[in-house]
Order: structure tokens, then sequence, then C-alpha cells
């Protein structure tokens, strides 16, 4: 609890002691008002000031100002106790908001701790420490146990264990060595590192992460707008409600019915209404839970970037794949060398120097297959085909390395592998010499995210991917997956993307996930992109709208369920404090309902509310 909170609830406290000690005095009239004036401006007087500003700003129908005018009209008539009272359980219901808002907004600002103060650059052999914007790409960096990884980059010198429970929501630790890339945000845990950065600190995966939070909460759901607009209009409807109530009734009385107007008992219906039909429970509870969920996934390693997202996810009933990198986790390893017509190692120092200029996964086996330094000054005139492979000249000799297109596109007649894994043919001077088989190994959990997006009511779960035919059905196969689409072109999969929303109807959501550049126009297409943090491509990251920091996929059933919890809890809010108020309201026209039926309509709703909105944050057993 902060000071704030602190200071509110000793207002609360106090204002409750001294109106229950006065409820027990036996006085009436002047001296009574005089005392029970006391608590009233102790826990009231920053509601009548706040509703001053607002008649001031002319924004005046507000919640503010409703307690201002119910409990200031409930004095007038000489029901001291119940308008201290309702001043003092909005402020109770107030400091429960607060406490809920401030509970998400922790399970979100600990991100923030992720955010480095400071990086130990080496310059002439000494550490100096400078603001991590200073650092530029190619600066070797010093990250000493208990520091923050600052930018991202790759370790020259070191082993350690990192803990990246910040980023992944997950505590376990991981190891790395000389070799390894590092993200940022991570917590060196034992052995001193060294490392070169592959990028400046504002493209970095901690400055990505913190601007994605910081922004979440800008995209508004259609909930969250609809309460907004609602709110605007219904405010100002029920003031003037009210004052109809406490006027036309009278009047009617009067002048047609010839009756006592009893403009007391009717003055205090219009009160005892504006108190039930403040939108509170709404207005708070509504974004609160969009906030809650926010954070809570945030908390296990998914971030959202906006509460939009988080209700579309809700509604997603199509879960489209790629395959390396997102099923596969993307390492590469030559298992064989097939049907060659030149020695197995001049093959892989071919097929490693033309593919030396890619980063692709692909490219990076072939070259820790040859096993030997590359000097890339044999490389010449290189030219990647996209979809197909890339065609090199390597010492003079032209290399064609790629898929069984490339070599269609060249006219070169090859063999067929049998073996399933990644083929890449090879050709020199326009001449098959062989291929190389490459096996992708799934990711750990793979299979059991088929499995549990189905549990969770996934209709159907299709791959699309670039790799052959062979591999693509037996990885899909394997996983459980319903639908496979195999070697397509980056635009392919755009299309089929496209065939697949025609094909669903319009309350059913259809998600993509992927982690490569040429998964950013297919996440940007589906109608939810989700995109793997940890060793996805920027690109992928930005044209995602929900990230996994650890590329677990099988964290993908578990936003699903928290998007749709969250969703539930949203639309119990309303009915719940719609439903109350309407029947409240009801009696408080007819006169059945008093003010201490208003003030459980108001302050009551809206503590239920707003504790069924935090359910939102815990997310451990879903």
């Amino acid at each position: 609890m902060n000071k704030k909170q602190k200071k509110v609830l000793t207002r609360i406290i106090i204002a409750a002691v001294l109106m229950i000690a006065f409820s027990f005095l036996p006085v009436e009239g002047y001296t009574a008002f005089v005392l029970f004036m006391i608590p009233y401006l102790v826990i009231g007087y920053d509601i009548l000031i706040k509703a001053g500003k607002g008649i001031k700003n002319h924004q005046v129908f507000d919640e503010n100002f409703l307690m201002a005018v119910a409990t200031v009209g409930a004095i007038a008539l000489g029901d001291y106790r119940e308008g201290v009272a309702v001043m003092l359980f909005y402020q109770i219901g107030e400091l429960f908001q607060s406490y809920a808002v401030g509970k998400s907004r922790r399970n979100i600002s600990d991100l923030m701790d992720i955010r480095p103060d400071y990086a130990n650059i080496e310059r002439d052999g000494e550490i100096e420490e400078v603001d991590p914007d200073e650092v530029e790409i190619g600066s070797i960096i010093v990250v000493k146990p208990g520091e923050k990884v600052p930018i991202d980059g790759v370790i020259i010198e070191g082993t350690t264990t990192l803990n990246t429970s910040a980023l992944t929501g997950e505590s376990v630790p991981r190891d790395a060595s000389e070799g390894d890339e590092v993200i940022s945000g991570c917590i060196n845990m034992t052995g001193v590192l060294r490392i070169k950065t592959t990028k400046e600190f504002g493209e970095s995966t901690v400055s990505k992460i913190l601007d994605m939070v910081e922004n979440a909460s800008s995209r508004k759901s259609r909930s969250e707008n609809f309460i907004s607009k609602f709110a605007k209009y219904y405010t100002p409807a029920v003031c003037y409600g009210a004052l109809a109530l406490a006027v036309l009734p009278p009047v009617v009385r009067m002048i047609f019915m010839g009756l006592s107007p009893e403009w007391g008992d009717w003055i205090m219906r219009a009160l005892t209404f504006l108190v039930i039909s403040c939108p509170c429970a709404l207005v708070i509870s509504i974004p609160l839970s969009f906030f809650a969920g926010i954070g809570g996934a945030s908390n296990a390693g998914v971030l959202v970037k906006g509460s939009n997202y988080l209700e579309t996810l809700a509604g997603t009933k199509y879960v489209v794949f790629d395959k390396t990198g997102t099923m596969t986790q993307g390492v590469f390893e030559v298992t064989g060398v097939h049907h060659n017509t030149l020695p197995m190692d001049e093959i892989l120092e071919y097929a490693a120097l033309a593919e030396s200029f890619s980063s692709h996964p692909i490219s990076r086996s072939l070259q820790k297959a040859y096993g030997k330094a590359i000097d890339q000054s044999r490389v010449t005139d290189v030219q990647e085909v996209s979809g197909k492979g890339v065609i090199a000249k390597v010492d003079g000799r032209t290399v064609a390395a790629g898929n069984a297109k490339l070599m269609e596109m060249k006219g070169i007649p090859y063999q067929e592998c049998h073996s399933v894994g990644t083929i890449v043919h090879l050709a020199v001077d326009g001449e098959y010499v062989g291929h190389i088989l490459i096996a992708d190994l799934l990711k750990p959990h793979a299979e059991e995210a088929i499995r549990a997006l189905k549990a969770a009511g996934i209709r159907k779960t299709v791959m699309l991917t670039g790799d052959a035919k062979r591999v693509a059905d037996k990885v899909a196969a394997d996983l459980g997956i319903d639908e496979v689409y195999s070697e397509l072109l980056p635009g392919d999969k755009v299309a089929m993307v496209e065939k697949l929303l025609s094909q669903k109807n319009e309350k059913e959501k259809l998600a993509f996930v992927g982690d490569g550049i040429n998964d950013a126009p297919v996440l940007s297409r589906a109608d939810i992109g989700i995109a793997m943090g940890a060793m996805g491509s920027d690109a992928a990251i930005e044209a995602a709208d929900i990230v996994l920091m650890d590329d677990d996929p099988l964290k993908i059933a578990k936003a699903i369920r928290i998007a749709r919890k969250c969703l539930r809890i949203v639309y119990e809010n309303i009915y719940f404090a719609i439903g109350v108020k309407v029947i409240c309201l009801i009696l408080g026209a007819l006169g059945i309902a008093n003010m201490w039926v208003a003030i459980f309509a108001d302050v009551g709703v809206m503590v239920i509310a707003v504790l069924n909105a935090i359910r939102t944050l815990y997310v451990k057993n879903l």
C-alpha cells in the first residue's frame, strides 16, 4: 500500500469512528449537523474539491459530482448519518479500486526493472560505466555477476547462468557460454561476461519490450470504448432523471391531484436514485479487468500490445503456424551428404561458402558442419533467390545451393532424397554434385502445445512452411496438426491466410504464429499475430500483436485462456453491475430502496466488480 492509499485509509478509519461515536450521542438539530460535518469533511473534502473543479471546467457530470450532490442533499434534508455513510463507503470503494489498479500495474511495472541503468564498456583495457544509449554496435561490454545484460549481443568470453524470468516468466535459469547470443534484460548470475553488441540500445530486446508495455494501454478494446461512450451519455441522463424525479411527482401531486407535494420525500428518492446510478462499477472494473489481464499475461511471459488484442485473442478458433523456429527449434544439423560426385568435405565447403552471407539457420548449420574458418573473400556475386536458395561464385566457380525449385529454375537435373529433412541441392558450374540432408528438431513442448490448443476449443490448427512436402507432412503428423501446406513462398503464405480467413465466420478469429522476417506480412494480415520474442526477428515482433518471450508454443494456449478468462470477467461485471443498478433504480424511484440500499448498489457493486476484475491477475493454474 503506498503513502496516498495509507492516507485515505487513515481518513476512512477516523471518519468511521467519529460517525459511529456521534450516532450514539443524544443530539439533534444544529448540534448534530456540526458534529456530523466533522467526519463528512474528513472523508469527503477531496471529492467536494474535485466536483467544484469539474463544474468550473465545464465537466460537470462525473462520479464526484454525483457523490457531492447526493451527500450534500441528504445532509440538507437532515439525514446526516446517511450523508456521511455514502461518502465513507464511496471512499472505501475508491481505496479498493486504487489498490487493485496498483496491483495490476505492479505486475506490468515489474517489467520496468529490466531496464538497465548503465553499461560497462571496455575502452583501451579500462572498464567505463556509460549510458546504454551511448554504446555503438560492435562495442565490447562487460557484464558482472548480478548485473543486467544491457544490450543484445554475442558472448565472446565467459561462461555463466542467466536469469531470464523477467522476460519469459520462467524461473529456470539458462546456461550461456562463448558464441551464444544473449538478449538484454537477462540477469547475469555467475561468471563475468564479455559481450560484443549486435544492436543499439534503442533496437535491443529490452527497449522493444518496454515500448510495447508502455503503449499497451493506448489500444482500447471494444468493451472499453463502449463503456467510455456509455458513461459519457449515461451520467448526464441520470442527473436529469433524478432532477425530474425530485420535481415532477410533487408538482403533479400538488397541481393535478390536490395532494401535499411531499418535497422532502421525493428529493430523498432523487438523491437515492443519484447514488444508485453512479457508473463507477462499470467505468472502473472494465478497464481494470483488461489491465489486470495484460498484467497477468506479462507475468507469464506473454506480452499483449493492447486490450483490443486480448479481446480478439479470446475469440480465436483457428491457429496457423510457421514451422521453422516456431514449432521446431530452428537448430539444424547436417545428417548426411548423398548422391555426391565430389568428396563430402568439398561439398560442405562449397555449400558453406555460398551460404556464408546468409543468417538463416540452414546457413549456420552448413558452416558448423564445414567446421573451418569461412574466408568470405573467396565468395563473390552473391544472389539470394527468395524461397529457393543462393547462387554465388566461389573461387570463380558458380555454385547454386538451394531446394529443388532452384535446380528447376536453373534447368539442372537433380536427385530426389528419400530421407526426411531439409534438402540442400548443390550444383557447381551447372553440374549437379549432390545434396546435403539437414534435420531440424521439434521444440520440446510443440506436441503438447497442439493438444493444449485443441483442449482450449481451437477448431483447426494449420501449418504453413516453405519446406519440402515430405518434411512438412512428417512434422505435422508428429505434432497432430490438422492441415499442412508446404513449399510456400512468403507471398503464398499471405494468400493462404487470406483463403483461411475467407472460410471462417466473422466472429471466429484466426491467429498466426511466426518468428521470421518473411512472417511479418502474415502476422499483420491475420486477425491476431503472435511472434516468438526470444529468437524471433525484429520485423516479426514489430508486426505481431502478441509476443511470446520464451518462444514456447505452449504459451499460446495459456494466452488464449487468459484472454477468455479476462473477457468472461468483463461480461460478468457488465451484467452484474447493470442488473443490480436497474433493479435498485426502480426500487429507489418507487421509494422502496433507501440510502443504504443505494450505498450497496454503488459502492458494494463496485467493490465486488473490482475484486472480480483482479482475478485476471492470477493465471498460474490456467
